[in-house]
C-alpha cells in the first residue's frame, strides 16, 4: 500500500508550522564560556558524520567528562577515526539534564586518531526528547517484540527486542549545502516501530517547529540513527533512506491517549546492527551518581538565554533582564511548566520536567579511571620509550615499587587498554612507564608513533602483587623490558640490590646510563651485571647459579624475576635447587593485554549472585566483556587492571559458558574449579556469576 508523502517545504510547514524567530536567533557561531563549561562536564555525545565512501553514520562518542578538547572558540577535536572531511554534527548529553547542546561544523584535519572540527553553529536544544523518553529514569519493562514480517536487516537477531525497549535515539541528516544535523528523538513508548523487515516508522510529534531533520530530508533522503535503551550499553545503528508521511491510515496507530502525531518518518532500512558501545559503557550514563544535581552548573536554559541576548534588536533588553538576580531560577520554573503543559497536550503521561529531581541524583559521579597528560616522551633505546605522565588534578602517584598501571588510550577511534609496570619511584607528581615497541602491536605502535607531549590518556591502577618489600636486600633478575619494575625498585632505594640484566646488545639496554651512574655512585647499595645475548649467549642455569652463589646472599634476601616465561622458569628452578624458600621468590607474569574476542553476535543475559542470592540481571552486548557490562549497570564487580593480569576480577562461573582471551593470569587449577576473569570474558550463553567467593 502506497502512503501519502510530503515532498515540499510548504507541505511540511503547513503541518508543523514555521519556527518562531526567537528559536532561530539563539544560535551562536563560536563556543562561549558556557559552551566550554558544558563540554568540560559532558561525558558523552551523539555524533553524525559520513565516512570516506559517503556512507551516513551516527554513533555515541566520549566516555569521560572533557573528552572533547577545545582548541579555540571555533575549533574542537576528539578521538575519531574513519571520518571524511566534511559536515558533521553533535548533541552533547549531561546525565540527568533534559536540554542538550547541539554543535554543527566541518571535519577539517586529522592528527593520528584525533579528528578536528571547525565550528559553524552551537545552540541549546529543548528538553522534550529527553523528557518524552524518560531517558534518565529507571527503564520500564518493554512489551515483547512482535514477529517481524518479511526479510530484511531488521530481522537480525536481537534487533526487534532492542527496538521494542528503545525510547531514545539520535537522528542524523544532511542538506544539499554542506550542512549536517544530529537531533534527539524520544518517545514514551518505542521511539521507532518496525513495519516489516525493511521498514521503520518514527512518529514526529509536536515540538518547537524548528524541524531541521524534516527540511534536510526534503533535500537529501539519506539518514542514519543510533538508538538507546536506558540501562543498556548497546547501541542500535541504522541507516537508510527516509520519506515524510502524514498518511491518515498510518498515524492513528501511534497515538498517545488519543493524540495523533502530525507526521512520521518512513525509513527504508539498508543496514541495522546492534553492538556494544564503549562510550556508553565508560560514561556510566545510567548511574544516578553520574547525574548533575539541580544546583550544579551549568543550567542550559540560562545558557540559551545568554545566547539569545547576544543577537537581534532586543539583545540589550534581554541582557539587562537576564542579569536580574534570581531570574534564572524563575526562567527554569517557567520552562519546566511549559514542558509539562506541552507534553500533556501531546498525550504524554505526567512527567517530571526536571530530570535532576529524580531520586539518587545527589550522588556524585565516580569514574574508575584517572585522567593524565603526557608531560614528556623520552627515548631510552631505539625500541623503548618512557612516557612521563602528570595527573590532571596534580595528585601524586602512590604505589608500591614493582606494581603496574593500565593505560587506556583511543587507538583508531576506540579505547584500548594495556598494562605497563611503573619504572619511576612512588610518591612523585610524575609517573613514568616504559613501553617497548612490539612488532604488530597496535598499542605500543600508538605510543611510539602517535603520542606527543600534551596528549591525554586515562590510567587505572596501581595493580599487581609483584612489588618490593619495605626493607631488606634484593636480588633482581630481568631480561628485556622486564627491567621496568626492577627500575622502580632500584629508584625507590629500599636496601641493597644486585641486578642481573639480560639484553640482546648494548643498544637495547634500557636505562643503561642511569644504571651505570647509580652503581658507580653507591656500589655498596647497587651492583649491576649485564649479559648481552649476541656476545655471551642466553642465560642458562649454570650462569644464573654461579652469579647467585657469587653474591653470597643473606638468608632473608628476597628474589624478584621478570622477563620471558622460559627465563622465569629457569630462575625458579635454580633458586629451588639452591634451597631458597618459594615465598621469597617473586615473579611478574603479565599478558599482552589483547582485547576480548567478539565470540557472539547476540546480546546475552548475565545474572550476578552475592551471598548465594541473585543480585541483578543485566544484558551483555555483543563484543562486550562481563566486567564492562556489570560496571556500566552499577554492579559491584571487583576489578583492578582490566586486562587479565592481576586476577582481582576473578569470579566463579555458576552457570553458562564464557570465552576468555589467553594468555591470562588464571592457573590451570582455577580454570578447572570454574573461575573466570570478567575483564577478558565474553558470554557465549546466559551466564550466572558468583561474586565474593
Amino acid at each position: 500500500m502506497a502512503l501519502h508523502q510530503l515532498t515540499t517545504t510548504d507541505e511540511v510547514e503547513a503541518i508543523i508550522g514555521r519556527p518562531a524567530a526567537v528559536i532561530m536567533r539563539k544560535q551562536i557561531s563560536a563556543l562561549d564560556d558556557g559552551c566550554r563549561t558544558i563540554l568540560a562536564r559532558c561525558p558523552i555525545a551523539a555524533f553524525g558524520y559520513r565516512d570516506a565512501a559517503g556512507t551516513s553514520r551516527t554513533t555515541f562518542i566520549g566516555g569521560t567528562p572533557g573528552f572533547v578538547r577545545v582548541h579555540s572558540p571555533t575549533r574542537i577535536s576528539f578521538a575519531g577515526n574513519g571520518i571524511a572531511y566534511g559536515p558533521v554534527s553533535f548533541f552533547f548529553l549531561l546525565p540527568g539534564v533534559g536540554e542538550v547542546l547541539r554543535v554543527n561544523g566541518t571535519a577539517t584535519t586529522h592528527r593520528g586518531s584525533r579528528a578536528a572540527v571547525d565550528i559553524t553553529e552551537a545552540y541549546v536544544h529543548c528538553a522534550q526528547a529527553v523528557l518524552r523518553s524518560g531517558l534518565w529514569q529507571p527503564p520500564a519493562a518493554a512489551e515483547p517484540a512482535a514477529e517481524v514480517a518479511g526479510d530484511g536487516p531488521l530481522n537480525a537477531s536481537g534487533i526487534a527486542d532492542f527496538l521494542s525497549a528503545a525510547r531514545f535515539l539520535a537522528l542524523s541528516t544532511w542538506d544539499s549545502n554542506g550542512g549536517s544535523d544530529t537531533s534527539p528523538r524520544g518517545d514514551q513508548q518505542a521511539v521507532a516501530r518496525i513495519l516489516n523487515g525493511r521498514t521503520l516508522v518514527i512518529p514526529d510529534r509536536r515540538g518547537n517547529k524548528r524541524a531541521d531533520s524534516l527540511h534536510n530530508l526534503l533535500q537529501d533522503d539519506r539518514l542514519s540513527l543510533a538508538a538507546l535503551v536506558p540501562g543498556r550499553t548497546g547501541v542500535l545503528h541504522v541507516r537508510g533512506r527516509a520519506a515524510i508521511t502524514d498518511d491518515p491510515e498510518l498515524l492513528p496507530a501511534m497515538a498517545l491517549r488519543g493524540v495523533v502525531p502530525h507526521a512520521a518518518l518512513l525509513i527504508d532500512v539498508e543496514y541495522a546492527e546492534l553492538t556494544g558501545n564503549d562510550a556508553v559503557a565508560r560514561s556510566r550514563m545510567w548511574s544516578p551518581g553520574a547525574r548533575l544535581t539541580r544546583d550544579e552548573p551549568p543550567d542550559l536554559m540560562a545558557l540559551a538565554g545568554q545566547h539569545l541576548a547576544t543577537s537581534g534588536r532586543s539583545a540589550k533588553v534581554l541582557k539587562a533582564v537576564t542579569a536580574i538576580p534570581g531570574l534564572t531560577r524563575l526562567m527554569r520554573f517557567a520552562m519546566d511548566r511549559a514542558y509539562r503543559s506541552g507534553l500533556a497536550k501531546e498525550g504524554y503521561e505526567p512527567i517530571a520536567a526536571d530530570p535532576r529531581r529524580l531520586p539518587g541524583a545527589e550522588i556524585k559521579p565516580d569514574f574508575p579511571v584517572r585522567p593524565v597528560r603526557v608531560a614528556e616522551v623520552r627515548r631510552e633505546t631505539p625500541q623503548a620509550v618512557t612516557l612521563v605522565l602528570q595527573d590532571e588534578g596534580g595528585r601524586p602517584f602512590d604505589f608500591r615499587p614493582g606494581q603496574f598501571f593500565t593505560l587506556v588510550a583511543d587507538v583508531d577511534g576506540r579505547p584500548m587498554r594495556r598494562a605497563y609496570s611503573a619504572s619511576s619511584a612512588p610518591g612523585s607528581a610524575r609517573l613514568e612507564v616504559t613501553v617497548k615497541l612490539v612488532a604488530g602491536g597496535r598499542f605500543s605502535t600508538h605510543v611510539h608513533k602517535g603520542l606527543a607531549v600534551g596528549d591525554r590518556l586515562e590510567l587505572r591502577g596501581p595493580s599487581g602483587t609483584f612489588h618490593a618489600a619495605p626493607s631488606g636486600d634484593s636480588v633482581l633478575i630481568a631480561a628485556g623490558s622486564g627491567i621496568t619494575p626492577m627500575m622502580s625498585m632500584i629508584r625507590a632505594g629500599r636496601g641493597r640490590a644486585a641486578l642481573l640484566y639480560s639484553s640482546r646488545n648494548e643498544d637495547e639496554i634500557i636505562f643503561a646510563a642511569e644504571l651505570d651512574r647509580l652503581a658507580a655512585e653507591d656500589p655498596g647499595r647497587l651492583s649491576v651485571t649485564h649479559v648481552l645475548t649476541h656476545r655471551d649467549g642466553r642465560l642458562d642455569a649454570d650462569g644464573v647459579r654461579r652469579w647467585v652463589t657469587g653474591l653470597g646472599p643473606a638468608a632473608d634476601t628476597r628474589y624478584y624475576v621478570c622477563g620471558p616465561e622460559p627465563l622465569m622458569d629457569l630462575v625458579h628452578g635454580v633458586l629451588a635447587g639452591l634451597g631458597v624458600p618459594g615465598e621469597r621468590v617473586h615473579s611478574e607474569r603479565y599478558t599482552s593485554g589483547t582485547d576480548a574476542e567478539t565470540v557472539t553476535t547476540v546480546p546475552q543475559e548475565m545474572t550476578v549472585e552475592q551471598d548465594g542470592q541473585p543480585s541483578r540481571t543485566v544484558v551483555v552486548e555483543p563484543g562486550q566483556t562481563l566486567l564492562d557490562a556489570g560496571l556500566a549497570a552499577g554492579l559491584p564487580m571487583p576489578h583492578s587492571c582490566t586486562v587479565g593480569n592481576c586476577g582481582d576480577c576473578m569470579v566463579r562461573l555458576r552457570a553458562g559458558e564464557v570465552a576468555q582471551n589467553t594468555p591470562n593470569c588464571l592457573t590451570e587449577q582455577q580454570r578447572a574449579d570454574g573461575y573466570v576473569l570478567t575483564c577478558v570474558g565474553c558470554p557465549l550463553s546466559k551466564v550466572t556469576l558468583q561474586i565474593g567467593d
